[in-house]
């Protein structure tokens, strides 16, 4: 077993003992795919130029091992049948005992990472991180996950968390691929994780929350390339969610408020990106409105997949009211109805709402179904989940499917920070190629989630209640057995008196 310890003269130390556990068979994950490594084995030569496709080269998620059904916690609250998972979109919920906290989640994820690819700790350069689980209001989950570059002697790295409800994890893919193409860049990767355990108090906005984490490894030449020049953002401030009592890990939310917010947001930050692509073509000598159909995929944050369905509608409606009028009477006659209505007149009409599903049912099935597909079965992880959702997308597609094409990304953190942005999709899928391996690297994912094992929503409220217990305690060992965790993965072993946290592996 690997441990991370916290003696008092020192922060931390790594113990690797050799030590068999129990694991249930039934919860044993899926033979693990052959290694693979997507860059080279040293880091990169820094030259004078711009450094050319940088994006996403590998991709890792991580997620609970046990999971509640809805439809058993819509019995179990006592509400109407579909509520949860026709109303919310949702299938099953991921969570986390009292064993697993934000810092575990995000060493598991990164190590996992580190391991499929065969990257060199010494040749990370940069390492961000994304979260809004805070677990410390000075210490960073980025300083824990130094621990696992200390064998490496690697202690050169930059960056550290970024905190904005669900923005962070973009924040951080930005701000590495900022910093990649800036001079400060010394040649090296940047590594992004993002991740939190997204838990309510109990009533409408439960069956909202979920868990998990995504690492990302961020170069040059990648598969997945960050269109440069190309990001509407918005910004505001309002009081839609957010954590005001260090008490308690449930935030303070108004639903209905959050959920306009984030339309409107979308609306903003479309409208933005939209103006930059254009004048980026008309650079080029093209002289046309960018619609949908210039994106083969569309991704959303998605804090339940309702939500990311209405989004799609909703740039249906952008492109319509920016057609011409020949153009919306052949294309759109469902929505001719509301061609002279603005778009802040439209947030709250139900006729609108409903014909835009309607009109918008094929684009969404063709461009944002299959990157649902993790949301829908693990629920929601904040930061992560747009990431997620790409996870989603690259594990239902073939790397033939998604060559050449445009991936939209909208990411939306409350209080609020938004940005809609988009990838390019390396031409060469051929075997062997980064997009192939990446690709390949992911198609595991049903597999995994299908191990995983279900308990009842009476278990799922014992534990829900022992993380109100033992929030902010101080020396306690979590309860909890650690066969039923996925191999490899760190938890939370033990909290001492001046709140320093130890942390141990799982055997492989």
């Amino acid at each position: 077993m690997q441990r991370l310890l916290t003696p008092a003269k020192r922060i931390l130390q790594v113990k690797r003992v050799v030590q068999e556990l129990p694991v249930t068979p039934a919860r044993l994950l899926p033979a693990a795919h052959p290694r693979f490594s997507t860059i080279p084995a040293v880091p990169l030569a820094r030259t004078d130029t711009w450094p050319k496709d940088v994006g996403i080269l590998a991709l890792e998620v991580y997620f609970p091992a046990q999971y509640v059904d809805q439809t058993d916690l819509e019995k179990y609250d006592n509400v109407k049948a579909g509520k949860y998972t026709v109303g919310l979109g949702q299938t099953h919920m991921g969570f986390c005992s009292v064993k697993e906290d934000i810092n575990s989640l995000c060493l598991t994820v990164l190590q996992k990472l580190m391991d499929r690819t065969k990257t060199p700790w010494d040749a990370v350069g940069r390492l961000e991180v994304g979260t809004e689980t805070i677990i410390d209001k000075s210490k960073s989950v980025k300083t824990v996950l130094m621990e696992l570059f200390q064998d490496s002697g690697n202690t050169d790295i930059e960056g550290i968390d970024t905190v904005n409800a669900c923005y962070g994890g973009t924040a951080s893919l930005f701000n590495a691929a900022n910093w990649m193409e800036s001079s400060s860049w010394d040649g090296r990767y940047a590594v992004v994780v993002c991740g939190d355990i997204a838990v309510y108090s109990s009533g409408n906005a439960r069956p909202t929350g979920g868990a998990g984490a995504v690492a990302m490894l961020v170069g040059p030449k990648a598969p997945l390339v960050l269109e440069r020049g190309l990001r509407g953002t918005h910004m505001e401030n309002v009081y839609d969610f957010y954590k005001p009592d260090g008490s308690s890990e449930y935030p303070l939310v108004d639903g209905k408020l959050s959920t306009l917010c984030y339309i409107r947001a979308l609306d903003q930050c479309y409208k933005v990106y939209r103006q930059k692509i254009q004048n980026q073509w008309k650079q080029a000598g093209i002289d046309r409105t960018f619609t949908l159909d210039d994106l083969q995929f569309m991704l959303f944050h998605t804090p339940f997949c309702k939500l990311s369905q209405k989004s799609l509608a909703r740039l249906v409606f952008n492109d319509f009211l920016s057609a011409s009028s020949d153009t919306q009477r052949s294309r759109y006659k469902e929505l001719e109805a509301f061609k002279d209505l603005k778009l802040e007149d439209t947030y709250s009409n139900e006729d609108l709402s409903k014909a835009l599903l309607k009109a918008s049912l094929d684009t969404f099935n063709k461009k944002s179904k299959a990157s649902l597909y993790l949301s829908t079965h693990n629920g929601n992880s904040y930061t992560s989940s747009l990431y997620g959702c790409l996870a989603s997308l690259l594990s239902q597609h073939s790397a033939q499917d998604l060559a050449g094409s445009r991936i939209g990304a909208f990411s939306y953190g409350s209080g609020l920070a938004a940005s809609f942005f988009s990838f390019r999709v390396s031409q060469d899928a051929s075997p062997g190629s980064p997009l192939d391996k990446l690709v390949s690297s992911l198609s595991d994912l049903p597999a995994r989630l299908a191990s995983r094992r279900r308990v009842s929503a009476e278990e799922y409220t014992e534990v829900m209640e022992q993380r109100e217990h033992f929030y902010h305690k101080v020396n306690f060992s979590p309860p909890g057995d650690t066969s039923s965790l996925f191999p490899g993965t760190w938890y939370l072993e033990r909290v001492d008196e001046l709140y320093r946290r130890k942390y141990a592996r799982c055997p492989l």
